[in-house]
């Protein structure tokens, strides 16, 4: 079953929403990815190192995705999601959308309380991470990316809405893995030119821009949905 709601194949549409959520990964984790750049001795930032080492966060990153997708549809096989419950978990990531762009543009900040579920869970990863710094060598990036995927996330937890309502593992982590190759372009994009784009990252407009294109998918979705059920 398709759980996207989407006339689309269901990795193509998970791809293309960490594609059009690549704008929220610019205005809320832009931060980190230049934090990441910068925390490298200047000495040490020549392109080469500096491609592996973004790659490498990226990959961790993409994998823990990977790992939460199968979990999560993992939970899903000890339920018969009916047709009705399907459809609101597809409601819910469309949702979840909107309230993300409403925080990255500073209109609402209501998510904080969402993304607070996965907060718990953060503090005992965040200290683990923060030993990691300054990151210098491929491995070490790649265990900071796995442990940055756990980051609360709306976006992430709008996915995994989609890996809920599939069912199957397999399909839940191949899900996960094309979204996080969606969000990859916004993220290198970031961390290669961390300090050019740092105060773009930053300025209002940036962040209007990006959540009006996080609200347009949005509203796609759930007009697909409602045009199929109704």
């Amino acid at each position: 079953m398709n759980p996207t709601g989407l006339d689309l194949p269901p990795l193509l549409a998970a791809f293309v929403f960490g594609l059009m959520g690549g704008a929220h990964c610019i205005g809320m984790c832009g931060g980190i990815m230049s934090a990441l750049t910068f925390a490298v001795p200047p000495s040490m930032r020549h392109p080469a190192r500096m491609g592996g080492l973004l790659l490498s966060y990226n990959a961790g990153r993409i994998t823990s995705y990977m790992s939460a997708g199968a979990l999560v549809a993992l939970l899903g096989t000890l339920f018969s999601l009916s047709a009705t419950a399907r459809m609101l978990l597809q409601v819910f990531a469309a949702l979840m959308l909107i309230l993300m762009a409403l925080y990255i543009a500073n209109w609402w900040k209501g998510l904080l309380k969402v993304e607070a579920v996965g907060r718990r869970l953060w503090r005992f990863i965040e200290p683990v991470g923060r030993r990691l710094m300054p990151v210098v060598y491929i491995p070490q990036a790649f265990a900071l990316g796995a442990l940055w995927g756990w980051l609360p996330c709306g976006l992430v937890y709008s996915m995994l809405a989609w890996s809920l309502a599939i069912a199957d593992p397999l399909q839940g982590a191949l899900l996960m893995g094309a979204f996080g190759l969606g969000t990859l372009p916004a993220l290198l994009a970031t961390g290669l030119a961390a300090r050019q784009l740092s105060h773009l990252i930053r300025h209002p407009a940036t962040r209007s821009v990006a959540a009006l294109t996080i609200i347009a998918f949005a509203l796609w979705q759930l007009w697909t949905l409602t045009a199929h059920n109704f």
